[in-house]
């Protein structure tokens, strides 16, 4: 009985061995056609923002430059957690694909007491795509016209003043935190359901300040309806050339804003990751999309997979920091 067991199971070790063999060389005919069919790209916000436009700038090029369709499909809801837990749960093949921002990758996991996946296993990076700085603006009945003396006014009538953002927890919100958090200004946070409420009251002066993408602000900057003091990024924006930054203008540690990148599946083969890294760092050279890019007012960046990976890690430690020094909660 024991002899005839053994043998079963050498013949079953035999067969899942000669199976193997038999399906590593079709795995790696597949990885090196990738991608051999439709890509789904998904981006866990609403259309229209800084995060989805970036993708469709995307999508549209890797499409041409690998000969394959690849759909943008908006999956909105819980702070990007929706579409980002879509991405977690499907197969690792290459051929659903996540645009993640500073939010979904950096923020949310100390935000949300409870994640629907492990947000420290479930990506494979590929590659930065943009960087979106914010600027900050202000009403124009603001007296400031400098950062520091907008410090200055808020020091000399803490909670006077206050700032506007899309919500609880978001980069805005949260780039004002750091703001405070550098400088020592006391500032009221007012928060609003969406950019576009905020941007509204913003120029009807029921607030005084805004941290929101030059893609929101610079029209209005131009009209004269706001006035920008400084931009959050390390350096100037193409977006905004005549706004200095906070560093510029005496303002240290205090950079912020977000960043688009590509992520795929934890378990996604390297091969593929590897070529889709590549894919975009090529695409984010092409001049019509470093002017499209620009126009949006984000700053074109591609990376390899560790480079994106050493950004996620450290925005994560930082944000962390901000949050509990500010007590920021969802509501």
């Amino acid at each position: 009985m024991q002899t005839s067991r053994f043998a079963r199971r050498s013949i079953v070790a035999l067969a899942l061995g000669t199976l193997g063999a038999a399906l590593a060389p079709m795995a790696a005919h597949a990885q090196a056609n990738y991608p051999e069919r439709t890509v789904t790209v998904v981006v866990p916000f609403a259309p229209g923002g800084g995060t989805d436009i970036a993708a469709r700038i995307l999508a549209t090029k890797l499409g041409e430059m690998l000969n394959q369709t690849f759909v943008v499909d908006n999956r909105t809801g819980a702070g990007g957690l929706v579409g980002a837990e879509a991405v977690a749960r499907a197969k690792p093949d290459g051929y659903t694909l996540l645009v993640g921002n500073v939010g979904t990758q950096a923020i949310n996991q100390s935000l949300y007491p409870k994640m629907p996946y492990d947000a420290d296993k479930a990506f494979a990076p590929i590659s930065l795509f943009a960087d979106l700085p914010f600027a900050l603006v202000v009403n124009p009945k603001v007296p400031a016209k400098t950062p520091k003396e907008l410090v200055a006014l808020a020091k000399a009538e803490p909670d006077k003043y206050t700032f506007a953002s899309s919500g609880n927890g978001g980069s805005p919100h949260l780039t004002a935190e750091i703001f405070q958090q550098a400088t020592g200004a006391k500032l009221r946070h007012v928060p609003y359901k969406g950019g576009g409420p905020a941007m509204a009251d913003l120029m009807a002066g029921h607030v005084d300040m805004l941290f929101a993408s030059i893609l929101e602000t610079s029209g209005y900057v131009k009209t004269g309806k706001l006035r920008a003091l400084a931009v959050t990024s390390p350096t100037r924006s193409p977006g905004m050339p005549d706004v200095p930054t906070l560093a510029e203008q005496g303002i240290a540690n205090a950079d912020s804003g977000s960043w688009v990148a590509l992520l795929a599946p934890a378990g996604t083969p390297q091969p593929i990751i590897d070529k889709l890294s590549a894919a975009v760092k090529e695409v984010v050279s092409l001049p019509d999309v470093k002017e499209k890019l620009i126009a949006q007012g984000a700053t074109p960046r591609g990376t390899t997979p560790a480079e994106l990976q050493a950004t996620i890690n450290a925005d994560k430690e930082r944000y962390a920091r901000v949050i509990k020094a500010g007590n920021v909660r969802i509501e």
